[in-house]
């Protein structure tokens, strides 16, 4: 039996210059944190008694013969790419709902694949992991996903991650005291908007109006560094990022039709009466998850006025996806 533990994340800044199509062009950036909460993966090798040879429990149960028949288009990718051909069965859990903002997706293909290469005996470099999640999730299932993701789910922390146009990246820890890094996550709600969206689809329009919309993504990607130097300048008090977030997401907004919406709209507009210096939906758009920064001494307000909503408290995760289970089967066949 293995387990992975691979964590979600927060983008802060830059989220839409990590497309491929943007970054082949123009390079990207973005800044966040990877949060410990976490999508957990149980793999162990099914015995052969059963009609089926793979058996798979997420938000449904899969019984499968045949790699080809396997529904879920993560696993039916990986299993094929890593020529899983015996017996296996995979067991999903999460700290948080899917589709909801936070990398999800992402988080799940690559603990899959840590814990495949774990059953298979051998350890991927965090750098080969979100490549080949990468890779599986561009090329394999061709998603419209960007590069962040994966690199989030695969090395955790708070970074800064750059996107050079021939498909490398550079991740970059921000070095902060355990001071600053108490009140970055006290300056900070994450609330649930109980939307659900398919992020793919989201961003497919997005990735359309691209080119249409340099004007947007560089001002996006300039944030990067504005974000970088604020949080890095401990004069500077940490929920003024929301007043770089506001802008930022006027610009977000800008990139499609399906950013946003009449819910999303509200939830903003109550938050930012009740203090939130700024915030954003996370991820492609459309629902999930929204992020507020707030001085410190105002959270409780802010709580209170959308306690209609699930608040979610977290920490930052900086050990990326992790195998915390591993124990191999060892068997002896008949001569």
């Amino acid at each position: 039996m293995i387990i992975s533990r691979t964590p979600f994340r927060i983008s802060l800044f830059g989220g839409g210059t990590d497309y491929p199509t943007w970054v082949r062009h123009h390079g990207g950036a973005v800044f966040g944190l990877a949060i410990d909460k976490y999508c957990y993966l149980n793999v162990r090798s099914l015995p052969p008694f059963f009609d089926h040879k793979y058996r798979l429990a997420y938000s449904r149960i899969e019984l499968a013969k045949t790699i080809e028949e396997i529904e879920h288009p993560a696993v039916r990718a990986v299993f094929s790419e890593m020529n899983a051909n015996r017996g296996l069965e995979v067991h999903h859990d999460a700290d948080l709902p899917a589709r909801s903002g936070l990398g999800s997706s992402s988080s799940f293909t690559v603990g899959l694949l840590n814990a495949l290469y774990a059953m298979r005996g051998e350890m991927i470099s965090k750098r080969d992991l979100a490549n080949e999640a990468i890779r599986i999730e561009q090329e394999v299932i061709g998603e419209n996903v960007g590069y962040q993701d994966q690199v989030w789910a695969a090395y955790g922390g708070l970074n800064r991650i750059d996107f050079h146009t021939d498909g490398g990246f550079a991740v970059t820890p921000l070095i902060i005291s355990p001071e600053r890094r108490a009140e970055l996550l006290s300056s900070m709600l994450l609330v649930f908007t109980g939307l659900s969206r398919i992020a793919s689809e989201v961003a497919k329009e997005k990735i359309e109006n691209l080119e249409q919309r340099e004007r947007q993504l560089m001002g996006i990607r300039a944030m990067v560094d504005e974000g970088v130097s604020l949080l890095s300048d401990e004069r500077e008090p940490a929920y003024r990022l929301g007043e770089l977030m506001h802008e930022a997401w006027q610009l977000k907004r800008q990139l499609a039709s399906s950013v946003s919406n009449p819910v999303v709209d509200e939830i903003y507009a109550e938050a930012r009466a009740a203090g939130a210096s700024g915030g954003k939906l996370l991820g492609a758009g459309g629902g999930g998850f929204m992020v507020f920064f707030v001085k410190p001494e105002m959270r409780r307000r802010l709580i209170e006025r959308l306690n209609r909503l699930i608040t979610v408290k977290f920490g930052i995760d900086y050990g990326g996806s992790k195998i915390i289970v591993y124990e191999p089967s060892y068997e002896v066949g008949a001569d």
